[in-house]
């Protein structure tokens, strides 16, 4: 098996801009593709791509059934210097490649290795040598690989053992819990985050949270602001990141979704880059661990509630201070017996500032909130929330006055999902104000594409960070796999991809605005970026983790 390499493009592959409906046209028009530096996501993986090695010293002789003398004889009269070392290395979540180095005298040898799940190679050598193979886990966790060379003709046989443990990471749903909150003291030393300083999040060790957790889904709000700027979180112990999280300007609360790794001594670092103080806020919702627990499936994006039509709920708005459940589990491609999903949820039309929280059905409400908005804005987040008993969900609507809500499924969690999740050292892979980048802002009703994991069919989604940033009017972004291959890009043979309906982030002029996307990779392994509204706009996107099936 080989090592993956997951090529993707640091400024874009290809674009294509399309034009607005009602104008005559025989086809939509491509612009031409770019070429642009590569990177390698198995090398931004590599912090989780660890390796695991044996010396020969480990190696423990044993006799062979009907050998006489012991083992001391054995020793002394055939093959005295037989052992093995092994090196191993993760290629990918669920994989590994294997090399033993057989050291021997020229003979006849048959080397087995056994993975510790129930499966064995075998293989044939002679002498002296270097064999390589490879193996792909079914479910995550640690694992007792024992390799053993037996010598017939000298009776002797050697085994040496070593564990492994895969690289993947599989989530496990929390109840929506405050972590830190600068304001009071919650999880911190009270009072604003200094300008371009940083607070801490103790997750690894904190209440329910076992310690060792590789990534925690948070929830970040930044309020009590008087700059703009923007927060980037990331692993204690780790080098910052130069990607952003959470982009705000003065006098905005704005909170975004985050899946961060998590450092080694259990804390999680959200670095305030504004000019000015900020007081932050954190809540989790999940974390992730190298156990089998449950792994992730996305779906194309799917509108389960709109209050505005009576989709999921009763029609018309949210009332203040209530609180409506509508069930996931089991409908329009969802299976029951999910432990949570990922969701983009909008508020649209409230009567005034507030905020909703999000949590598995049946539960009591929570402190925590996950979209806080203002009167008459639209605005969306990114939420991962684990699922009730009976496959539902609820929403409170925490202002005094009534708003619209829009509940849409991007993805969700269960035993029986098969990706697990690959955290990597974040990238910038799209700032269309790059002046590398040669077609400039999104074109109004326009899509960019990106080959994300083109030749890598095991790859069945990403975690990004977009943002929208210089709006000249008001729209919404619409993220979504694309129908075409990379080939046919090339070739000219694209067909142009159905406009996508759910929205990912929604903007009015002048607005800069951020929001995680849990984005599915398709058959193809490309993303589209859809600018949903007639005027043009900047989007930078960034790339903190994809999931990985086995």
């Amino acid at each position: 098996m080989r090592s993956r390499r997951l090529v993707i493009s640091v400024a874009v592959i290809a674009a294509t801009l399309g034009l607005a409906p009602g104008i005559a046209q025989a086809a939509e028009p491509v612009a031409p593709g770019v070429s642009a530096p590569a990177v390698d996501l198995a090398k931004a993986a590599a912090p989780s791509l660890k390796t695991f090695k044996s010396p020969a010293e480990r190696s423990v002789r044993t006799a062979l059934p009907g050998a006489k003398g012991g083992v001391a004889a054995q020793q002394a009269a055939g093959n005295p210097d037989l052992a093995l070392v092994l090196n191993a290395a993760a290629t990918t979540a669920h994989a590994f490649d294997l090399e033993t180095t057989v050291i021997s005298a020229d003979s006849t040898l048959k080397v087995t290795v056994d993975w510790g799940d129930g499966s064995t190679d075998g293989l044939d050598a002679y002498g002296s040598t270097v064999l390589k193979s490879s193996h792909t886990y079914a479910e995550l966790g640690e694992y007792t690989v024992k390799v053993t060379v037996t010598d017939a003709a000298n009776q002797a046989e050697v085994a040496n053992t070593f564990q492994l443990q895969t690289a993947g990471s599989d989530f496990v749903a929390y109840a929506p819990t405050r972590l830190l909150d600068t304001r009071n003291g919650t999880g911190a030393v009270q009072g604003k985050v200094a300008p371009y300083g940083s607070t801490r999040v103790k997750v690894g060790g904190n209440g329910g949270i076992p310690e060792g957790v590789t990534a925690v889904a948070l929830n970040v709000t930044v309020t009590n602001t008087t700059s703009a700027g923007h927060i980037t979180a990331f692993a204690e112990g780790t080098e910052q990141p130069t990607t952003s999280n959470v982009n705000f300007e003065a006098g905005q609360t704005v909170p975004n979704l985050v899946i961060v790794p998590v450092g080694k001594n259990g804390y999680v670092e959200l670095a305030n880059r504004g000019s000015q103080s900020v007081d932050l806020i954190a809540d989790v919702t999940g974390y992730f661990t190298r156990t089998e627990a449950g792994g992730y499936t996305p779906v194309t994006p799917v509108r389960f509630v709109d209050t505005r039509e009576g989709l999921g709920t009763a029609r018309g708005q949210v009332p203040g201070q209530q609180t409506f459940g509508t069930r996931i589990g089991g409908l329009r491609g969802v299976p029951e017996g999910v432990t949570a999903v990922a969701l983009n949820v909008t508020v649209t039309n409230p009567r005034e500032a507030g905020h909703l929280s999000v949590f598995p059905g049946g539960g009591t409400v929570p402190i925590t909130s996950n979209v806080n908005f203002t009167a008459g804005q639209t605005v969306a987040n990114a939420v991962i929330v684990p699922v009730g008993k009976d496959g539902s969900i609820s929403v409170r609507n925490g202002a005094w006055a009534g708003t619209d809500v829009i509940v849409d499924v991007v993805g969700y969690y269960s035993r029986d999902s098969k990706a697990s999740y690959m955290p990597i050292t974040s990238v910038r892979l799209l700032d269309t104000r790059d002046p590398r980048w040669p077609h400039g802002p999104m074109q109004g009703r326009g899509y960019v594409w990106q080959a994300l994991s083109a030749d890598e069919p095991g790859i069945a989604g990403y975690v990004l960070n977009t943002t929208v940033t210089n709006t000249a009017g008001t729209g919404f972004l619409s993220v979504a796999p694309d129908p075409n291959t990379r080939d046919q890009y090339r070739n000219g043979q694209q067909v142009f991809p159905a406009r996508p309906t759910a929205s990912t982030l929604n903007w009015t002029a002048g607005k800069t605005v951020p929001n995680l996307v849990q984005a599915g990779a398709g058959n193809n392994g490309i993303v589209d970026f859809w600018n949903q509204g007639w005027d043009n706009a900047d989007l930078v996107v960034d790339i903190f983790g994809y999931y990985e099936s086995n």
